[in-house]
């Protein structure tokens, strides 16, 4: 049973933790583009000030929180209608630990809604299990218990790799491909189910707007189930390079993971990200990251939304087309498959019922075209 919001967008305050990330600035997109007032909880507000002109003036405010200050947080949520938790990390550093920020900070975040009275919708990861040996997997799941001990009806999503402007897997491996020539992964045949980040904007919207039934785990997938050699493969057809994929053994992987993990230390945490890897994460891609089964026939999955998951062709080649040697002047495809997908996302919605709408998307519009023309030069007033 859906939860209805008690009044219109505009009389509601949405406090977002971790609103600043990748899938936060997204998130507060879609919420602005709805009116609602949105309060940006982060540890560094002044970097945060991007996100401001994304709405009206005062529409979007940054305030200071850090999960490990339970006072802090509950300042943020102070008269809050609605409390988003978008906070995750994939590799420890520090005091900034997968159980203070996935399990103990989320529990904190939930409570503090509680006690005002707001509803609460987090954003876990596909794969999270507390019987798991990887500490992020455990942490996600013990952190989704803590919240639905707090608030039994909170919205939880699942989503599996994301993909967008700014991602860290397609960038990352993208820019892996212009330095070295060999291409060396760590479970290369792991399955993997990439959904698009302004799908999943769009999904906690809905959530927010109070059309998503509370308290279940709603897991969210894009169209195409794929190795993580097949997509390391697409992202070299796209940015138009030759390299060798290697796919490494489990020991050799581990190896290299915790060799890593010494030079990071080494150089004061100072290595560049594309380049850290950990054994907790070659833990993680020993498990397939798709969309349960269960899912899908109980009706949590990104299909109960109404969202037509966008596909990582009409997306990728729009912000990867960079990592070419002649950039966007590049002549061609990298293959025959890809010569009729435009190199930008497209202007114009991909099909009826999808949920390609670059004029109106949660995510930054992309393309040639894909922006409404400009009203410069009409008389203000003037009624289209």
């Amino acid at each position: 049973m859906s939860i209805d919001p008690p009044t219109r967008p505009q009389d509601q305050l949405v406090t977002v933790f971790g609103g600043s990330g990748f899938v936060g600035r997204h998130v507060v997109r879609a919420l602005a583009k709805r009116g609602y007032r949105i309060r940006v909880a982060v540890r560094r507000p002044d970097l945060a000030l991007f996100l401001q002109p994304l709405g009206w003036v005062g529409q979007i405010v940054a305030v200071q929180a850090n999960l490990r200050y339970p006072a802090s947080i509950r300042r943020a949520v102070e008269n809050a209608d609605v409390v988003i938790n978008l906070v995750g990390i994939l590799q420890e550093s520090g005091s900034q630990s997968f159980s203070n920020l996935q399990t103990e900070g989320a529990g904190e975040i939930a409570r503090a809604a509680a006690e005002v009275g707001a509803r609460v919708v987090h954003m876990s990861a596909l794969g999270a299990d507390p019987a798991s040996e990887s500490l992020y997997a455990a942490s996600k799941a013990l952190g989704e218990a803590e919240v639905l001990k707090a608030r039994p009806d909170a919205v939880i999503f699942r989503p599996s790799l994301l993909f967008g402007p700014g991602d860290s897997f397609f960038n990352r491996f993208a820019t892996l491909a212009t330095m070295l020539p060999v291409l060396p992964l760590a479970g290369g045949q792991t399955k993997f189910q990439p959904v698009f980040v302004g799908d999943v904007a769009e999904a906690i919207a809905q959530a927010v707007d109070g059309k998503v039934a509370g308290g279940r785990v709603y897991e969210l997938g894009g169209p195409e189930v794929g190795t993580l050699e097949h997509f390391v493969h697409y992202m070299l057809e796209v940015i138009m390079r030759r390299r060798i994929v290697a796919d490494m053994p489990w020991p050799v992987a581990r190896l290299q993971a915790r060799v890593l993990e010494l030079v990071n230390t080494a150089t004061f945490g100072l290595m560049p990200d594309f380049l850290k890897l950990t054994r907790d994460q070659v833990i993680l891609l020993a498990t397939d990251n798709v969309v349960s089964d269960a899912a899908e026939a109980e009706g949590r999955s990104i299909a109960a939304f109404g969202i037509v998951p966008t596909a990582v062709e009409a997306v990728v080649p729009g912000y990867l087309w960079r990592f070419r040697k002649a950039g966007q002047f590049a002549v061609g495809r990298g293959s025959e498959s890809e010569a009729a997908i435009p190199d930008s996302i497209a202007p114009q919605p991909a099909g009826k019922g999808s949920a390609h709408h670059p004029r109106t998307a949660s995510g930054p519009a992309i393309g040639q075209g894909s922006a409404p023309a400009s009203g410069m030069g009409k008389r203000w007033g003037t009624r289209r």
